[in-house]
């Protein structure tokens, strides 16, 4: 299946030929996930190179999370993660729920509060004004995969808590209960350090790294209706986008 090619290309780039090939099998399908791979003696015999060359080559594979090793009986192929699109307006459940992903929303908190600046702001409130916090643990496939804090007007928010957050995403309650609108959203990212509270509920160690997003969701009409800090794991699940030149 692998063909020897090895004597044509330099030393140097053969390990990531080797990645790269393997890595295109398992994109088509030809491994497929928990599948064990050939030994390394069987890829050293396909490519004609040395043991420290293969394991060059499985070992990135296994750090970017397509294979992972079982003692003593070789590498087999990860499952592929679970991923959302940066480029469609979805709630979290509406987009997995599409691939077929097992969705649950633990409900971690609720508060009725005044708004301070950096969240009037957003919202396009007076700082003070009444706003409902609403704190979910999202799980994926029974993992948590992120804590999401939402502010909402409290008079929407006096409402959305009667909901089913559980299985429900806010966003498909607003459009099909409340008939609002949804038009786009704003959204910035960066990287942060978990505190003892969220490492917690995300189950991953204090001061392991989160991706951050904040989201501004406006209505069709461009007026601020959500405005979110959602904290994501970075290990068992891909933000996606396309970006058009």
């Amino acid at each position: 299946m692998l063909a020897d090619k090895a004597h044509s290309t330099p030393p140097g780039s053969l390990y990531a030929r080797i990645r790269d090939e393997l890595r295109a099998h398992i994109v088509a399908g030809v491994y497929k996930p928990h599948a064990r791979l050939p030994s390394e003696s069987e890829l050293m015999n396909s490519y004609g190179v040395s043991r420290i060359t293969v394991r060059q080559a499985l070992g990135e594979l296994e750090k970017e999370g397509v294979l992972f090793k079982v003692a003593g009986k070789g590498m087999f192929v990860s499952l592929p993660k679970p991923f959302q699109s940066l480029a469609r307006l979805q709630g979290f459940a509406e987009a997995f729920s599409e691939q077929g992903h097992e969705i649950y929303n633990r409900v971690v908190g609720i508060k009725h509060l005044p708004a301070g600046p950096a969240v009037a702001q957003k919202l396009g409130l007076a700082e003070g004004e009444p706003v409902t916090e609403l704190k979910r643990v999202r799980h994926l496939n029974r993992q948590p995969v992120s804590l999401d804090v939402t502010y909402v007007a409290a008079t929407l928010g006096k409402r959305l808590v009667q909901e089913n957050l559980a299985t429900r995403d806010i966003f498909l309650i607003l459009e099909n209960d409340y008939a609002i609108a949804l038009g786009y959203a704003d959204l910035s990212i960066d990287a942060v350090l978990a505190d003892a509270e969220l490492a917690a509920l995300l189950q991953i160690a204090d001061g392991s790294p989160v991706l951050r997003i904040e989201r501004l969701t406006h209505t069709k009409d461009g007026e601020p209706l959500d405005f979110e800090y959602l904290y994501c794991r970075a290990d068992n699940f891909q933000l996606r986008a396309r970006i058009e030149r």
